[in-house]
């Protein structure tokens, strides 16, 4: 797959999220494959479109504005490393969190492989300590919780 086609993909799937829940369960039926591996910042590998639309669905309950900005993006070969940043705000409650009601900002690399137009493996981290800090469940340098 060429590579501009592989970053409009890339571009693409971060655009349908943005459109919300719906658009993005949507868009997973079109560009992920079936026997997709997703290798999550939980630590815990999703198997199949099916599990990883549950999770999203997860992620969208949790948080139901999030957003997207691709920052930066490198192409080779049939892979995607894409920087973005996130927001939401945190409504629903997640890994035995209560919801806070606080607007998240948060960095994440991802990066996915592609093959016959699809996405077939995703690797992603974020900045899991920044948001655990915004939503108020871990001190800041400095600080005493």
């Amino acid at each position: 797959m060429p590579l501009e086609e592989i970053k409009s993909l890339e571009r693409r799937s971060y655009e349908e999220c943005n459109k919300g829940e719906v658009a993005a369960m949507a868009m997973l039926d079109e560009l992920f494959a079936d026997d997709v591996v997703w290798h999550s910042a939980t630590g815990r590998d999703i198997h199949g479109l099916d599990s990883l639309k549950q999770s999203f669905g997860d992620a969208y309950r949790t948080f139901p504005d999030s957003h997207f900005t691709i920052d930066d993006m490198v192409v080779e070969g049939d892979k995607a490393a894409t920087r973005f940043a996130f927001t939401g705000t945190h409504r629903s409650g997640f890994g035995g969190i209560a919801p806070t009601n606080k607007k998240v900002n948060a960095w994440a690399i991802s990066i996915a492989r592609i093959a016959e137009g699809k996405f077939i493996e995703v690797w992603e981290r974020y900045d899991t300590l920044g948001w655990m800090r915004e939503l108020g469940l871990a001190p800041r340098p400095g600080e005493r919780k």
